[in-house]
C-alpha cells in the first residue's frame, strides 16, 4: 500500500497567510499522497482559528461528494498529477509551543510519513510526490532546498547554500519530512527547547546518518530578516548557534531569543 503524508503546521496568529497556505498546498499535492493537512493552533488571538475553520468545513462537505473523474498530466519520467478530491483540513488546539504543536499533531496523525511546515513556507510543486519518492527509495527523513522571498545578496547566498547536506545548512524553515516509525523511535520534538527545536530533530537525524536533501526549492518569507534587519538577525542567529554548540541549555538560547529576537 502506498505511504500516505500527514502534513502538520504549527499556527500562532497567522491569518495573513494561512488561507493562502492551506489553498496552494491543496491545489499542488493530490490526495492519494496526503491523508490530512493537520493545523496545531497554540492559542492564536487574531482569525487563524476561524480561516482554519472554513477550510475544514469545506474539506468535510467535499468528503459527501461523489468523487471527481480523475485526469491525468504528465509532470515529468518519475511523477504524475492527478486530479482528485480536497484534501482533509483539521484544526487542533494546543499549548503554545512549536514543539508542543508539532508533537500533538504528530500523535493525531494518521499517515505514515510526518511532514513539518512553517505556516510561511510554500513548499515546490508536487512536494507530496518529491517525498514519498524519497521514502519509498529508502530516505526516511529530510527537506527541500531553501529560497527567500527577498532578493537581498546574502541571503541570496544563505538560500544557495542549502542545496548541500552540510549541517549548518540546515534549519526548520526548510520544512521536514520524516516517517512516523523513525519520529516515535527518536521520542518526536525535544519539548524543553522552545527554540532551536527543529534544529535538535536535526541533529538527531545527521547523527543516525539518516537525512536528505531534495533537490527543489521551498520558497519562505523573510518577514523576520525584514522585521530586525538581515545582518543583526543574522548576527544572533549565530550567536545562538555557537552557543548551543559550546553547551547552552534550551532556557539559556531561549533567554537570548527573548532578548533579542522576539
Amino acid at each position: 500500500m502506498k505511504q500516505q503524508i500527514s502534513i502538520i503546521i504549527p499556527t500562532l496568529n497567522e491569518a495573513e497567510i494561512i488561507g493562502l497556505l492551506l489553498n496552494y498546498l491543496i491545489e499542488n499535492s493530490t490526495s492519494k499522497n496526503i491523508t490530512e493537512i493537520i493545523v496545531v493552533d497554540g492559542g492564536s488571538m487574531d482569525n487563524t482559528k476561524e480561516i482554519v475553520r472554513d477550510f475544514a468545513a469545506s474539506s468535510d462537505s467535499e468528503q459527501n461528494k461523489e468523487p471527481h473523474q480523475e485526469t491525468t498530466k504528465v509532470l515529468d519520467t518519475k511523477f504524475s498529477k492527478k486530479n482528485v478530491t480536497r484534501t482533509n483540513v483539521k484544526l487542533i488546539s494546543s499549548k503554545k509551543g512549536r514543539a508542543k504543536q508539532m508533537n500533538l499533531g504528530a500523535q493525531n496523525a494518521k499517515g505514515d510519513i510526518l511532514y513539518f511546515l512553517h505556516a510561511d513556507s510554500f513548499p515546490p510543486k508536487h512536494f507530496d510526490q518529491h517525498i514519498v519518492y524519497e521514502v519509498e527509495n529508502g530516505n526516511l527523513a529530510g527537506c527541500f532546498r531553501m529560497q527567500f522571498d527577498s532578493n537581498h545578496w546574502w541571503l541570496r547566498l544563505a538560500s544557495w547554500l542549502t542545496q548541500f547536506s552540510w549541517r549548518a545548512c540546515r534549519g526548520g524553515d526548510q520544512s521536514q519530512f520524516i516517517t512516523k516509525q523513525l519520529f516515535e523511535d527518536i521520542g518526536g520534538y525535544d519539548e524543553t527547547y522552545i527554540i532551536y527545536e527543529d534544529n535538535i530533530l536535526i541533529n538527531e537525524l545527521y547523527a543516525r546518518k539518516q537525512f536528505t536533501v531534495i533537490n527543489k526549492k521551498i520558497k519562505t518569507s523573510a518577514r523576520l530578516y525584514k522585521k530586525h534587519g538581515i545582518w543583526k538577525l543574522q548576527y544572533h542567529f549565530w550567536t545562538i548557534y555557537v552557543k548551543k554548540w559550546f553547551g547552552a541549555s534550551a532556557e539559556d538560547l531561549y533567554a537570548y531569543y527573548k532578548k533579542h529576537i522576539s
